[in-house]
């Protein structure tokens, strides 16, 4: 099993656990490049609130996409754009990926905005 198949066992395992308390989700996914985070309703149907380093808005701001700086201004977006949404509890979907770097950095900002998870 490679890295990815790893990764992807990984977030298969959250994403059940989260499914079956039907909790609203926040789902984040990072690239050599960029990050993207994204608010699920409950039912994981419906996205509620995105927020990515490839908006103009936040390109405007970062000089690259993949970076710690870019992951915290992410995480402000979205917590605030999911708050405006009426979301408040979320429970975090990491994607498989180590809550380290751009992950950890992402979490906290969106904790400071004012999401609880």
């Amino acid at each position: 099993m490679d890295k990815n198949q790893s990764r992807l066992r990984r977030s298969r395992q959250t994403r059940a656990r989260i499914a079956q308390l039907k909790a609203v989700r926040l789902a984040v996914h990072r690239s050599n490049s960029h990050i993207y985070a994204q608010v699920y309703s409950g039912c994981g149907t419906r996205v509620i609130a995105a927020a990515s380093t490839v908006e103009e808005s936040v390109r405007k701001e970062m000089s690259s996409g993949g970076n710690v700086q870019a992951a915290t201004l992410v995480g402000k977006l979205i917590a605030e754009r999911a708050l405006a949404q009426g979301v408040e509890q979320v429970a975090f979907d990491r994607g498989g990926f180590k809550y380290h770097g751009r992950i950890k950095a992402l979490a906290e900002a969106a904790r400071e905005g004012g999401l609880k998870f």
